[in-house]
């Protein structure tokens, strides 16, 4: 296991064992509630989580090819599949079983595993209205954000700065936009609108 691993496993395997806690006292309504993923429930959410747990290789290339290998058109089908036919009961219990899984996503390496899984937890707790990650794990995740992986997200920060009121996190060139961590890692997701541009 190298340093980076080491540095990530025990993120990874916090975050999972939080949000399984926070899940653990859901009602039906809970798991049907909006999550902060467009179009996706709660349940889909945690369908998405747990999806890597729960698929084998052939099968993931299978459905990709059946989406045009398209990974978002993808992930959406597979995730409304796997919530209209598992219970937030199940779904709960494979995140359980999986807080020591050492997934990554393809390309992701353990910092991959740690945005994924912290950036979901976001989308349900937060309209939840369920306690947030702490502040120095929505660092460390801020802290391995590169270009690349932002521009999926499609969110302009030209001419402005991202600037952490609760952790040394700064992200983007320019005026100074501060706010907490975890409202930083929401914007520059897509999450949350990026309010008081300077320009």
């Amino acid at each position: 296991m190298s340093s980076t691993q080491t540095d990530f496993t025990p993120h990874v395997r916090a975050e999972r064992e939080r949000l399984a806690g926070l899940l653990s006292g859901l009602q039906d309504d809970g798991w049907d509630s909006p999550s902060l993923c467009r179009g996706w429930r709660v349940r889909e959410v945690v369908a998405h989580i747990t999806m890597p747990f729960r698929t084998s290789l052939p099968k993931v290339v299978m459905g990709l090819a059946a989406a045009g290998f398209s990974v978002d058109r993808y992930a959406d089908r597979a995730a409304r599949r796997d919530a209209a036919r598992m219970s937030g009961t199940e779904l709960l219990a494979v995140l359980r079983a999986n807080i020591a899984n050492p997934w990554q996503p393809p390309g992701g390496g353990p910092a991959g595993a740690l945005n994924h899984d912290t950036i979901h937890g976001l989308d349900i707790t937060e309209p939840l209205g369920l306690p947030s990650p702490p502040v120095d794990r929505v660092a460390l995740v801020l802290a391995n954000a590169n270009p690349r992986g932002l521009s999926y997200f499609g969110v302009d920060l030209a001419g402005i700065q991202l600037r952490g009121t609760d952790a040394d996190v700064r992200i983007g060139d320019g005026e100074p936009v501060e706010m907490p961590v975890k409202d930083i890692l929401l914007t520059i997701t897509g999450r949350r609108p990026l309010v008081n541009r300077t320009r």
